[in-house]
């Protein structure tokens, strides 16, 4: 699964890399962002623009929010199945901008290890949004993260990865219309282009969302 990832990237990169125009108040640098939160994701309704959706998909058709939190993540191989996500999976897909995420490597002491591409570029999760309204007409944006089966980096840390697009690829995601066709770009990312180091146990915390989150772990080794 993917329950935690980073977005740390400055104003004039994100209009270099994204082509977007930011403002503070709609995004600001985090470094732990956590299931249930407000994150910016660029959507197949605004390509143009960061939008702030929650994080845990609530169906349109739920009748308890509280879904949300069982729904952080779905997995590429049933999303055009699945209830909860096929919907969503032929109209409403979107791309959550990224710098690493974190997952837990199950071992006496599940040790978290930040993950991330080598380059250092900022890159893009496949996602799936939703709309759900409230009984007093509230409307809320929620959002998931797809997942796929792990490459041999990821193999050595969890059995799943989420799906990280190809630069190239993207827009080619959020286009409006069908997606089945999509399915083939639902793969795991070449492990040659990724790396991941274990960081400290602060990372466990969501209220810790500041920079000391990416440092390495001093007593243990990276995978490389």
């Amino acid at each position: 699964m993917c329950g935690r990832y980073s977005f740390v990237v400055e104003d004039a990169l994100i209009l270099e890399r994204f082509g977007l125009r930011v403002h503070t108040a709609i995004y600001k640098a985090r470094y732990n962002c956590a299931p249930a939160q407000d994150l910016a994701v660029i959507s197949c309704e605004t390509p143009g623009e960061f939008r702030l959706m929650r994080w845990g998909l609530i169906p349109s058709w739920a009748k308890d929010p509280a879904i949300g939190s069982k729904l952080i993540n779905a997995r590429a191989e049933t999303i055009a199945e699945k209830p909860s996500f096929k919907n969503a999976f032929r109209s409403r897909r979107c791309l959550v901008p990224a710098t690493g995420f974190f997952e837990w490597k199950r071992n006496a002491h599940k040790t978290p290890y930040n993950i991330r591409l080598k380059s250092g570029d900022p890159f893009c999760f496949a996602g799936l949004w939703d709309q759900w309204t409230s009984g007093d007409g509230e409307i809320i944006r929620t959002f998931t993260i797809i997942t796929t089966s792990p490459n041999e980096l990821m193999a050595e840390i969890h059995d799943r990865m989420p799906v990280i697009l190809r630069r190239e690829e993207e827009q080619r995601w959020i286009a409006r219309g069908p997606g089945p066709s999509l399915s083939a770009l639902l793969q795991p990312y070449p492990a040659s282009e990724m790396e991941a180091y274990p960081v400290s146990s602060r990372v466990n915390s969501p209220k810790n969302d500041g920079p000391e989150i990416l440092e390495p772990a001093v007593d243990q080794l990276p995978l490389l």
